[in-house]
């Protein structure tokens, strides 16, 4: 039993987000066929799919926002009006200050949303005044939320959620993966923070068990990618708009489809190849609040800002074609040894081992090359392997793989997002929100840190204390990783002064911090 339990908590954690606590099953499915539970999820592709009530294209969503804007600007353009001719005119109200949660807050705010609880920023119901007692002072209606924050919250809450619910979680796993190796931040402005989760719907979940290339093109020709990426400012120096506009090249998209998406630093590209696809992927936009070009918010190619003519790029002459002609340049590149080799590496790297084995990454090389960049066949042979068993689980999780694996094992469905988002930030992995296009780190050194580790055990902390007297943490190590928990871990929880410090141990626990 020890065996199949140890093979099942590999299962779960390393291809997974954890054991369920309320679902009893997991771990005794996993350890009866732990590589076809791991798989099963692989033969559900419309699985990976997520559609949820409130979800809208990015098209739709393109839209609203040009149309809050456009209620904004006259809403302030109103109020100077307004203001009387002698005064001078009101002074635009700043947005309010981020809160700086303490630690004990922000933990409290994620126990309070994992035990169900109503969310921490709404107010809390008076307790029973007694005889003589002043009444409490009446606290300020919430402010509602803006389109922009109501959607990215609904985002957030659908791709929690599922990630809470899924059986195993590799599919949403394989998700996580893609979407931060393909990542934009929502931090860029308006357009990035309502199109984050609509992106990664649109450009990641339909492709994560097809095909790389196909991948490759949705999600450059995403809206969300164009903005982020600034490719919308790109014209061709010997183009109309160009040669009108004085305006030139940005090679941001360019340089880092070539670096970050594909061929890999040091995978055979030079300057002149980034500045070659910039000049082919020109005119490459979304049509804008006037859709001129085309619905607001959609993909359109601009011809006008298009730079004529052939282009050499990695050794092979592209000839003019409008739009095919990147496609075609997208479509080699997707197929590049260097391409299969920096996605191989980066995705053993993500699922064993921070130093990745050379005879694993050399397999899904492979794999990636004769099956044409079959995602789903890279996953089913990284699932096959038996390197992928055998490594220990020595991977930190990431701030986000944490809450969500402590709210599966608390067996908590979040209902508002909201304690979770905080958190993200407060950990330094705020969702869909990397510092730069290279995404989140992905090794164990960068979420190991003291600092984040303490910020980890206050949470635990907090949710021991909320939650423990409800809870026997011995039955939820037996959930957690039964026969395969360690001797030490097992001793730590029995050991504890109460339940409440059991509970946070355990969620501290190498069983729940390593994958």
């Amino acid at each position: 039993m020890a065996r199949d339990s140890q093979a099942a908590l590999v299962a779960l954690n390393r291809f997974g987000f954890g054991a369920r606590g309320g679902a009893s099953g997991d771990l005794v499915n996993a350890s009866s066929d732990p590589r076809g539970f791991v798989k099963a999820e692989l033969a559900r592709a419309s699985g990976v799919l997520l559609e949820a009530p409130g979800l809208q294209s990015t098209q739709q969503l393109g839209q609203a926002v040009f149309a809050y804007q456009d209620q904004v600007k006259q809403a302030r353009e109103a109020a100077r009006t307004a203001a009387p001719a002698d005064m001078p005119a009101p002074t635009e109200q700043k947005p309010a200050p981020r809160r700086n949660l303490s630690l004990n807050a922000a933990a409290t705010e994620i126990a309070g949303q994992m035990a169900e609880t109503k969310p921490a920023d709404s107010p809390a119901k008076p307790e029973t005044m007694q005889q003589g007692s002043a009444p409490p002072t009446a606290k300020p209606a919430p402010q509602p939320l803006n389109v922009i924050q109501k959607t990215f919250r609904t985002e957030a809450l659908a791709r929690l959620q599922r990630a809470t619910l899924a059986e195993c979680g590799f599919t949403e796993r394989l998700v996580v993966f893609w979407s931060n190796h393909f990542c934009i931040s929502a931090s860029k402005g308006e357009l990035a923070r309502i199109w984050a989760g609509a992106f990664e719907r649109e450009a990641i979940r339909p492709h994560v068990l097809g095909r790389f290339a196909d991948m490759l093109r949705a999600v450059e020709q995403h809206p969300a990618m164009l903005f982020f990426l600034d490719n919308q400012q790109s014209l061709g120096p010997d183009s109309r708009a160009g040669q009108n506009r004085k305006r030139g090249l940005n090679e941001n998209l360019a340089r880092e489809i070539m670096e970050l998406h594909t061929l890999g630093v040091g995978g055979g590209y030079t300057q002149d190849d980034v500045t070659s696809l910039a000049r082919i992927i020109t005119g490459w936009t979304f049509a804008g609040r006037q859709g001129q070009l085309g619905p607001p918010g959609s993909f359109v190619f601009n011809a006008n800002a298009h730079q004529p003519g052939p282009q050499m790029l990695l050794g092979k002459t592209y000839e003019p074609a409008g739009l095919a002609q990147g496609e075609a340049a997208l479509a080699d590149i997707a197929r590049h040894p260097s391409t299969a080799i920096f996605i191989a590496t980066k995705f053993v790297r993500h699922f064993v081992a921070d130093d990745p084995p050379p005879t694993l990454v050399a397999r899904l090389r492979d794999v990636f090359i004769r099956t044409d960049g079959d995602l789903k066949a890279l996953a089913t042979t990284l699932v096959d392997s038996d390197e992928a068993w055998k490594a220990p689980l020595t991977k930190m999780r990431s701030p986000y793989d944490f809450l969500v694996a402590s709210g599966r094992l608390l067996a908590r469905v979040p209902e508002d997002p909201g304690a979770y988002l905080n958190n993200l930030n407060l950990l330094g992995q705020p969702l869909w929100s990397p510092a730069g296009p290279n995404g989140f780190p992905d090794t164990s050194a960068a979420w190991a840190a003291p600092e984040g580790i303490k910020l980890r055990l206050d949470i635990a902390a907090q949710l021991g204390a909320r939650l423990g007297n409800n809870i026997d943490p011995l039955d939820l190590l037996e959930f957690a990783a039964a026969d395969a928990a360690s001797i030490e871990t097992r001793r730590t929880v029995e050991r504890a002064e109460s339940r409440q410090q059991a509970l946070a141990l355990l969620l501290m626990s190498p069983e729940m911090q390593r994958r």
